[in-house]
């Protein structure tokens, strides 16, 4: 039986350190989203049609901080006209696209409270990521390959990254044996920037507002009402959000 090649792109949101704590961003998110092979190449396709319809080029890199601060290539949004159609276009990859999200975030001073300032939320946050994708393709019946693709970073934070991730793979979850796990044939790979990974653009695009909500649920957000049906749902429930603690 042929493999079918899955795809986790993460990102996040907010800083994953401990030591200082912002008060207007008190949290960390770690944000998946997944996609089967085929169904990334559509989105990846539909992404680029924007690029080239605004700037005609795909080699703009979308990133949520320029494009909500009209910075960089996005000082075009300085056009409200621009900004309207902009706007809509991304509202229809984010709602249309065929993904699924997978987030989790982290209440930096409530997990401080509770557990110090040990320095293992990225890795706490990867953790429940891969369980719940785990979940996910658990209820897919053919035999799988996944990437867990993540934006290259310096030599430090990338060891670090693959100990976390090796750490899973070895360990497993509260919830997941490790067998489960190696039966997903999970690879980590990292990706440069400059590699314009539209996957990971999008899961940019995406964690910014699932911080937002976290931080507060009762203020209007309605970057995240769009993604609500692209959660991970299992017998009901939100699987695709966690919280912590």
């Amino acid at each position: 039986m042929a493999k079918e090649t899955y795809y986790l792109f993460l990102d996040e949101s907010g800083d994953h350190g401990l030591s200082n704590l912002d008060s207007n961003f008190p949290v960390f998110v770690l944000c998946g989203v997944l996609f089967e092979s085929k169904n990334y190449n559509i989105c990846r396709d539909h992404i680029n049609e924007v690029k080239l319809k605004y700037w005609n080029n795909i080699g703009v890199i979308l990133h949520s901080r320029d494009i909500r601060k009209c910075e960089k290539e996005f000082k075009i949004l300085f056009d409200l006209d621009i900004k309207k159609g902009f706007y809509g276009d991304l509202d229809d990859i984010v709602v249309n696209s065929p993904y699924t999200i997978i987030a989790d975030g982290i209440n930096k001073a409530e997990y401080i409270k509770q557990y110090g300032r040990l320095s293992r939320v990225y890795g706490l946050s990867l953790s429940f990521i891969l369980e719940r994708m785990v979940f996910y393709l658990d209820e897919i019946p053919t035999e799988k390959q996944v990437y867990v693709i993540v934006e290259e970073r310096g030599k430090t934070e990338n060891k670090e990254l693959r100990h976390y991730f090796n750490q899973v793979l070895i360990n497993g979850t509260g919830f997941v044996v490790p067998q489960r796990l190696r039966g997903l044939n999970i690879k980590l790979e990292f990706r440069p920037k400059s590699k314009n990974i539209n996957g990971l653009q999008l899961a940019d695009l995406v964690a910014y507002p699932i911080a937002r909500h976290i931080i507060n649920r009762e203020r209007p957000n309605p970057a995240f009402d769009l993604l609500q049906h692209k959660f991970y749902m299992r017998k009901g429930i939100r699987y695709g959000l966690k919280t912590f603690p």
